[in-house]
């Protein structure tokens, strides 16, 4: 590992996926910080902030700009990953932090950048001279040069892995850990339980849905509740089974399958459509027919 001598040799290169994950984490504190924003005027006029929102985004990623880049040389992401930016331009092989000169530009770069793409449309979507139209065409192919530059560079970074955005390479500033970073030494016990664990839950996920959870727990519920000596006729139906054998709640639109048991016809249906082999819970008799009951079974019988 590197040592911490402050030499540029001895710095720990930042890999690209910490780079990258900088990038993201400065994408969701600017949302957040928007959203936090906003929030306050849910109690005014609706489109209060439409006709200055590119503004007042500028200003919020003005102050992040003077607590982050400007103070500390480091956004927000690149401060939780332990990253900061080093002048690139400099001779000297120490780190050096960005110059004045630098940071302004940055701030013009991404800030002031922003603003006028946003705003462009809307300063020159109403004036119809000839001049204003060059000059809104101008800006156009500008954008998407500078989109079509930032996609090389992206691809010239995937491979060197210096220079994440198109800034930083204008600017000649790179990304570099503000700390040694120490090895992670994790033990061997740790590793064989996560890998058995990570196989036991791969094993799960295979086997899961294969098994009939349902019919499970339909036999389990019928061993936990024995099958009473009933008769078969509909009359032994309407004075004893008052309640469904699946849900246990008072039979809605009772049904039988053809066994001396009532069932709701939603929770019969829909058993009977998940699994073609269902078996009624209590007895095991399969779906001959499904029926409705003749016999009304009123509701004052639950208090006799």
């Amino acid at each position: 590992m590197a040592s911490s001598t402050g030499n540029e040799k001895s710095v720990n290169p930042v890999l690209r996926i910490s780079q990258l994950d900088a990038l993201e984490l400065n994408k969701a504190l600017e949302q957040l910080l928007w959203s936090q924003f906003t929030n306050c005027f849910h109690g005014f006029k609706p489109g209060v902030l439409a006709h200055f929102e590119p503004e007042v985004k500028a200003f919020l990623c003005l102050i992040l700009w003077k607590f982050t880049i400007y103070s500390r040389n480091a956004t927000v992401g690149q401060a939780i990953l332990n990253i900061q930016y080093k002048n690139n331009l400099s001779q000297t092989e120490k780190y050096q932090p960005l110059s004045k000169h630098q940071k302004l530009w940055y701030l013009i770069f991404t800030v002031g950048g922003r603003w006028l793409e946003e705003r462009c449309y809307d300063l020159f979507s109403n004036r119809q001279q000839q001049s204003f139209c060059k000059i809104k065409s101008y800006i156009s192919f500008g954008s998407g040069l500078v989109k079509l530059c930032g996609l090389l560079n992206f691809l010239i970074f995937l491979q060197k892995g210096t220079f994440a955005t198109l800034t930083e390479r204008i600017l000649g500033i790179r990304s570099v850990f503000c700390k040694p970073q120490s090895v992670r030494q994790v033990g061997f016990e740790y590793m064989n339980r996560e890998l058995l664990w990570h196989g036991f839950a791969e094993f799960l996920i295979y086997l899961l849905p294969l098994i009939n959870v349902q019919k499970l727990k339909l036999k389990i519920s019928s061993w936990c509740s024995p099958i009473a000596g009933l008769s078969n006729s509909e009359n032994t139906l309407a004075a004893h089974c008052r309640e469904c054998s699946l849900c246990g709640e008072w039979p809605t639109m009772p049904h039988t399958i053809g066994c001396p048991h009532v069932f709701c016809y939603y929770c019969i249906k829909s058993n009977f459509l998940f699994d073609m082999y269902f078996t009624c819970p209590k007895c095991g008799s399969e779906v001959h027919s499904l029926q409705p009951l003749k016999y009304k079974i009123e509701m004052t019988e639950l208090h006799v």
